[in-house]
Parts: C-alpha cells; structure tokens; sequence
C-alpha cells in the first residue's frame, strides 16, 4: 500500500489527512511521528506559515526517507492585527494548550463589537519527494470569532470561529461534521488541491 508521511503526532489531523487523501489514493497509509524512528523535529522559527511548512517537510524526508507532508496553520484576527498568525499553538506560551489559547483569545477580544469580530484560518502544505521534488499549496476560510467555547469536534480554535459558510446557523467548526469542515476548512481545501500531487507522486 502506498504510503506517506505527515510530520504531526495529531491524531485528528492524520485523521483528517487520511480521509481527504484517501478521495485520490485508495488505500493510502498516512504515518505520524509515532509511526517513525524518533528524530529531533526542526524548531519553527520562521516568520510565514509556508516557511515552517517546508522547515518541517525537508527534515521529515531527511530523516525518514518517505515522501512527506507538513503543514503550518493559524488564526488570524483583524482586531488583533492578524495574529496570533504563526504563534497560534502557542499563542498563551508554553507548554501549549488549547484550552489557555482560547481563554486568552476571548480575554483579548472581549470588548470587540460583533462587527469587527473577523478572522480566518490560513494553511501552508509543503510536500517533499526524496528526490527533492517540493510542492506548497495554501488554504484559507473566512468567518468570525464568538464570544464562548462550543463543540466537542475538531481541534485549537474551532471551539471559537464559525466560519461564513455556516454563519446562518452560527455553528462553530468544532460543531461541524468531519466531513462538512473538511469541504470547507483552510487544510481541506490545501490537501484537496495537493492530492493529484501525492497521487501521482506515489503512483507515478
């Protein structure tokens, strides 16, 4: 079975990948770091989601010799000047958690009118080949910050932005159904564009 391997210990991410990937490349075994030989992973200093993006993907097929993705995410609020951007996992320090970022991101904005209560997610998905063939394709969705935690789903910030699509109904992405948020979410749309690449990477 063709494989390919994410430079994540995310479960709901491998998970995410596996799902979208498997649309293009039935079969496909999607492998974690806990999947690998141990290696130090790159520290992700770079000022640019597409930056850690590839920071993270040539490391990962240095060190295990597999085609590999990686990815760099974040949220950016329009109060905030788009950040926390590159700093989102650790947006409230460390060690990360999700559950300090949100608190510490509703503290921020809790005297911003609904009106300017705009964010987006933004993505960068780098794949590297072992032979030094490199992709990076982006994904982005729109919508707004709430002003309470909701949902069980999904993962980091979800359980606070719903996205524009479903603001009619005001559900949070972490609300969603796994297969509704991967149609329309910032890494859906990045791994959906990237697929025919893996597939003919993998296939040939």
């Amino acid at each position: 079975m063709p494989e390919v391997f994410l430079a994540s210990r995310n479960a709901k991410k491998l998970a995410e990948m596996q799902r979208i990937l498997a649309e293009q490349i039935p079969g496909i075994v999607v492998l974690g770091l806990d999947d690998v030989a141990h290696y130090e992973e790159p520290v992700e200093d770079q000022p640019t989601f597409e930056g850690n993006a590839l920071l993270k993907a040539r490391a990962a097929v240095r060190e295990t010799g597999l085609p590999s993705i990686a990815d760099d995410s974040g949220l950016c609020v329009d109060a905030l000047n788009q950040m926390p951007g590159v700093l989102s996992a650790r947006w409230s320090g460390l060690p990360k958690s999700d559950e300090r970022n949100n608190e510490l991101l509703l503290a921020q904005l809790a005297d911003v009118p609904e009106e300017r209560r705009g964010a987006h997610f933004a993505c960068a998905v780098a794949l590297c080949l072992p032979g030094g063939e490199t992709h990076v394709v982006h994904g982005r969705m729109d919508g707004r910050i709430i002003r309470e935690v909701r949902g069980a789903g999904g993962f980091g910030y979800d359980v606070v932005f719903v996205a524009d699509e479903h603001a009619a109904e005001n559900l949070t992405s972490a609300e969603l159904d796994p297969v509704e948020k991967d149609r329309i979410s910032h890494r859906g749309k990045a791994l959906r564009a990237l697929a025919p690449v893996v597939a003919q990477a993998l296939t040939g």
